[in-house]
């Protein structure tokens, strides 16, 4: 067991190596300019993402998020795996806020030490609608408080993510059925 924990943890390294020596030659993505973060606190829907290898499958994908004493983010990622009545997946990264000025640069740190680029790119002005990104536009999650969105808001955040340099095909819808 402690062999294969090794051979793990040695990949999670390897992969978070390789992928600092990504050049990307795209400016850094567009932030928010302020957020209020006991207002952003709370449930979010997943919509659709470019789904990291644990999300694949998703279904009724909600993340989570608690502003701890500490001033860190307690967050806790549930969703049900390959259909609606598939195994229940709970994850609890840790959101550490690294740009306190306007609060939307996060670390996300699912296994100590590593940490990952999380960026809040995108959020409506009654907060039911965010945007997770990051620099190398590798990942994005689209969240609402509701697990429906118009498809007009969604072409429209479509729109915003192909104008911060985004492949939109890759984007994938999670399915929401409550």
């Amino acid at each position: 067991m402690k062999r294969i924990i090794g051979y793990f943890l040695l990949i999670i390294a390897i992969t978070i190596l390789f992928s600092g020596c990504n050049r990307n030659t795209q400016p850094p993505i567009a932030l928010v300019s302020e957020i209020n973060l006991e207002r952003f606190m709370g449930s979010w829907y997943v919509i659709a993402n470019i789904p990291t290898f644990i999300e694949k499958g998703a279904h009724n994908a909600v993340e989570s998020y608690h502003l701890s004493p500490d001033g860190s983010i307690a967050t806790t990622f549930t969703f049900h795996q390959d259909s609606f009545d598939g195994p229940v997946k709970q994850y609890n990264p840790i959101g550490f806020v690294v740009d306190k000025a306007s609060n939307a640069v996060w670390d996300m740190q699912f296994i100590w030490p590593f940490k990952s680029d999380y960026r809040i790119v995108y959020l409506n002005n009654d907060y039911s609608q965010t945007v997770i990104g990051r620099d190398q536009r590798d990942y994005v999650w689209i969240m609402a408080r509701k697990p429906e969105i118009s498809d007009g808001d969604y072409q429209n955040i479509l729109s915003f993510l192909s104008r911060q340099g985004y492949d939109v095909k890759k984007i994938q819808k999670v399915p929401q059925q409550w």
